[in-house]
Order: structure tokens, then sequence, then C-alpha cells
């Protein structure tokens, strides 16, 4: 039977009433996952040996400097930083630190690593810190609810998915009113450091807390590690955010199953709309792992300016061709971010932000008028239930809630409309029929592979470093991920320096820059080099399971070699 680790019950500060064993039951582990517990993790040497701090040059921002600077008086400008070995003499030794640790945003696999990492470095080079962590998310600094993390807590979690050792949260402390609670919070646990692990939204919202901690003369430092399955939240810097491998490698394995049973039966059109709001890294990723027939790069779309009927026509071209050689089955795959890419609908949604942001939706259509004609002629050209999605709450940032919209359904619609006038036409034979999936949440929480698990790791022990240096204002960073883990470099980036400003709620707020598929990238040209074989000729690739050891257990997605100029496998 597999081991079970139940929860000691410690309460959770800030609230009596409730305690850690009665927020989720005892946690029963598979065999993998026990196992997996006990995985012993390797370290960057640079870890593992003397080292110092060493300073680069004045960093400036990835967009609008003089905004930034403006927003951000204390924190711009200053220097990004790495680890070096220090020959001359050992880490300095502080002890009795006080961090706090918050988990913000979606869940990635790998976050409860990080946690781990910035444990373990308390406890080997800062012996008698207390490490807290907040629960919920950015709420719990902001009602002071923690729970101290101990080795006994946060033995059960290490190398697990999921963020259930403290729980997430969506929260951002941005208004005056949420900054005093943050800083009574601080102030009242006497932190020396907070770790805000999230995207690129929490990171901002990290930096915006250092920013006013350091205007207050508090001596709270504030560092921020990479996390999104996006893969969106990235620069020369911080090569990788974590979660994205894992999540790849999720969808991957269930794409090939897919891919099998389209083949099997030989009948069926599989469109799969995969994660990826805002960028296509997790679409192109996937494709270059499975060798799907149709892959749809958000990206590309909108630097063709395609519109939706030619995506739709694009997909019919290649279904059409199919059939001519007996094929009436094949897989599709479109991020779910599509239909925000289209430029003709990107200005539709745009002005939808705008209405939504001051106005509710009246059912007379009133609202309608705002619209400009060819916005309001697309808006009435779409599916009914495309509509309706179209006009759902925005999310907490004021954008259209993408993953709501059922594009694949969509274009299996439109695809159908299409095959069907050309069968009448004559010049399309074969048969359709289209199933549609969305594989999102699957990837979310499951057990990181080897690489996410020890990136995350050593984000983790980079976050202590950098508090324990005093750097605030800056995101863990560790690069050369393509080489032997020995060998991987640390340090740490200032997150104004990825920051630029954007339109939300209908206001100018400042933003870590998404980083978007490059068309000129490696991986992107890669993809283009071969999907034309792909579209044609079933070269169907099934990965099967994450594998933590033997063959493909310690292999590196496509992506983030292609990126970093290593030999793709």
């Amino acid at each position: 039977m597999a081991p079970a680790f139940v929860l000691s019950g410690d309460t959770v500060t800030g609230d009596p009433a409730i305690s850690t064993a009665s927020l989720r039951v005892a946690a029963v582990h598979s065999e993998v996952q026990a196992k997996r517990i006990d995985h012993a993790l390797p370290l960057p040497s640079v870890l593992k040996k003397p080292f110092r701090i060493v300073d680069g040059p004045p960093s400036s921002a990835a967009g609008h400097p003089e905004e930034i600077e403006k927003l951000f008086p204390n924190m711009f400008g200053q220097p990004s930083a790495s680890l070096v070995t220090e020959h001359s003499g050992a880490v300095p030794i502080d002890s009795n630190l006080k961090v706090g640790v918050v988990l913000s945003g979606g869940q990635a696999p790998g976050g409860h690593n990080v946690i781990c990492g910035i444990f373990d470095y308390l406890q080997e080079y800062a012996k008698g810190s207390t490490l807290y962590g907040f629960r919920g998310g950015p709420a719990g600094i902001m009602k002071c609810k923690y729970v101290e993390l101990t080795a006994d807590y946060v033995y059960p979690y290490r190398n697990q998915g999921g963020f259930d050792m403290i729980c997430s949260g969506r929260d951002k402390i941005e208004t005056p009113e949420q900054f005093k609670q943050a800083e009574e919070t601080t102030t009242k646990l006497d932190l020396d450091g907070l770790v805000v692990i999230g995207g690129d939204d929490s990171n901002t919202n990290a930096c915006l807390l250092a920013e006013n901690f350091r205007s207050k003369n508090m001596k709270t430092r504030v560092i921020g590690c990479p996390k999104t399955i996006d893969g969106d939240l990235k620069c020369k810097e911080v090569p990788a955010s974590f979660g994205f491998d894992t999540a790849c490698k999720i969808y991957s394995e269930m794409i090939g199953n897919v891919m099998t049973d389209a083949r099997s039966t030989g009948k069926y059109y599989h469109f799969v709309r995969l994660m990826g709001r805002a960028a296509s890294h997790i679409t192109l990723e996937c494709a270059l792992q499975t060798h799907p027939n149709i892959t749809i790069i958000g990206e590309e779309v909108y630097s063709k300016k395609l519109t939706l009927k030619n995506a739709t026509d694009y997909i019919v071209d290649v279904i059409c061709k199919r059939a001519e050689l007996g094929y009436n089955y094949g897989v599709i795959l479109v991020p779910e971010g599509l239909i925000d890419f289209i430029p003709e609908v990107q200005e539709l949604i745009a002005e939808l932000n705008e209405i939504l942001a001051h106005e509710t939706i009246d059912e007379e259509g009133q609202w309608k008028k705002k619209l400009k004609e060819q916005s309001l002629k697309l808006f009435e050209f779409l599916p009914r239930t495309i509509q309706e999605q179209l006009l759902l709450e925005r999310d907490p940032h004021g954008n259209v809630q993408v993953a709501k919209i059922e594009t694949e359904k969509m274009l299996i619609q439109m695809v159908e409309t299409e095959l069907e006038k050309r069968n009448q036409e004559g010049t399309y034979k074969g048969e359709f029929k289209g199933q549609s999936h969305f594989f999102g949440y699957e990837g979310r929480c499951g057990l990181p592979t080897n690489f996410d698990a020890t990136y995350c790791y050593a984000l983790g022990y980079g976050a202590g470093v950098l508090l324990q240096s005093g750097k605030t204002g800056l995101i863990s960073s560790v690069g050369n991920l393509a080489a032997p883990v020995e060998e991987w470099t640390v340090g740490g980036t200032a997150l104004t320096s990825m920051m630029d400003v954007e339109r939300r709620h209908g206001k100018f707020k400042p933003v870590i820059k998404k980083a978007m598929v490059e068309l000129e990238g490696a991986p992107f040209k890669k993809f283009e080099s071969q999907r034309e074989e792909w579209a044609m000729k079933n070269r169907y690739i099934s990965p099967g399971p994450i594998q933590f050891k033997g063959p493909g257990s310690d292999a590196v997605n496509h992506t983030l070699l292609l990126e970093l100029g290593a030999q793709d496998p």
C-alpha cells in the first residue's frame, strides 16, 4: 500500500478556526509519488561552492523606459546579478532570517520544489531562519494568513505536482489599502524577504511591492520566480518559465494517444485546443513533439494578417488533399488564444473590452452601436455560442476570457460549412467528422519532469541567495539550461528590465512584456520546414507518459534546446 502522510494539524495563523489538517485530507501517495519524494536533486556547481554576487551594468526596460522609471523610481535601472565562484572565502552565514513565500496565479508543475529550494537554502546557509508560507496567494499576505513551513510540513511535497502546500490565488496587491495591508503583515512577521512565485502579472506585482517597501524604507526585500506553463515569461537572462516542460510533455502524450485513435478509426479529425492565451509556445512545442497534420500558430496568423476565412480555407485545403490520398482523418492543433491573434477579431475584442470596461451589455443591443461597422459585421457573422462567449465577464486584467471561447468547435463548424460547399461543387469527395478537445488544466499539476523538478529547486536556492545578499526587485534566474545541471548559471534579473506598459481596464499599467513565438526563431523555423510533410504524410509521434528514469527521462523540450542553439533531439 502506498505511504500516507498525515498532516500535523498546525494552526494557520490569521484564522485560528482553520488548521492545515482540515484544509485537505491526508495526502495518500502512489508508489511513484512516494518514490519521487526522496528523489535527490542536483544543484549547479556554483551553489555548492563558496560564491559571491557580481552586479552587471545598469538595466533599462523592455519598452517605454521613461514611463517605467516614473512608476519605479527606486527599482528602475538597478543591475542584474550573477553568482560566481569565490576562491578566497566562504559564503557569509546569516542566521535568523525571516522569509515569506507566496504562490500566485495558476498552477504549474514544480512550484513546490521552488519552496523546497528556498527552505533548504535557508537551512544550509542561514541556520535558525524561519520560512512562512502565505496561504491562498496574495490574499494570504493581505489577510495575514500563513503557516510556518517546517521540515516535516515540506517533506511530503518534494517533487510533487500542484500548489496545495499553501495553495494559490489570483488576487493582486495594487490599491493603497492593499499595500497597507501587505506592509502591516510584513511588519508583524518582521520579514527580511518575500518570494513571489508567479507569472508575468504576479512578478509585476512583486516589483510593485519591492518599490513600495523600498519607498517606505522597510527592510523587507522582494524576489520573484518565473512560473507559467504558457512559456511566455522569458528573456535572454530568464530562458524559461517553469512548468512549461512538464505541461507540454503531458499534452503531447494526450495528443499522441489521439493520433493513434485517428489512425486506428480512420474517420475522425481531432481538433485540439491547447493552453496559451497570449502566446502559442505550447502549441508549437507540442507540434514539434508529435508532428500533427495541421498546426495553427497565432503569431503567424497575426503577422500575415489572416482572417478567419483564411485560416478555415487553409485547414479545408489540407483536408481535401488528404482525402485524395485516402486519408479522412487527422489531428489539428490550435492555441486557445488563436481568436485573439486574428487582426479582425483582435480589433473586435479590443472594442468589446473598452465597451465592457465602462458599461454593461443591455438586452436591446444598444451597445452594438459603439462597434465599428467592420467589427459589427464580424460579430454578427460569428456563431451565436461564440458571440455569447465573447461577452462573458472579463478576467482580472480586463481581457476576454479566451479559455472559455471554444475556438476548436467554431473551426469545426466553419470547416463543415466550407466542405459542404466544395462537396456540392464536386471539388471534395471525402468524409469529414470533427472531434473537439481542450487540453488545459490537465497539464498544470502533473508530477514535474526531471528538468522542471531540478530547475525549480535551483530557482528556489537562487531566490534564497538573492535575499540573503540584500537584493530586491529581481527575478531568480537560472541559465545555460541546455548544459548539464552542474554547469547551470545562477543569478537575478532586474524585474523592471522586463517591463513595458499595457492598456488594461481602459488604463495604461506596467506589465512584464510577454515573450511571443518568434517567427524568425529556431523553434518556428524547425516547424515551418517540416509542416508540409506532416500535413500529407502521417508522421505521428506518440511520446508516451513522462519518464523519470531511463530513455527520455532527462530530455529537455525542443523549444528550449533550439532557442539556446543546442542540438535538437
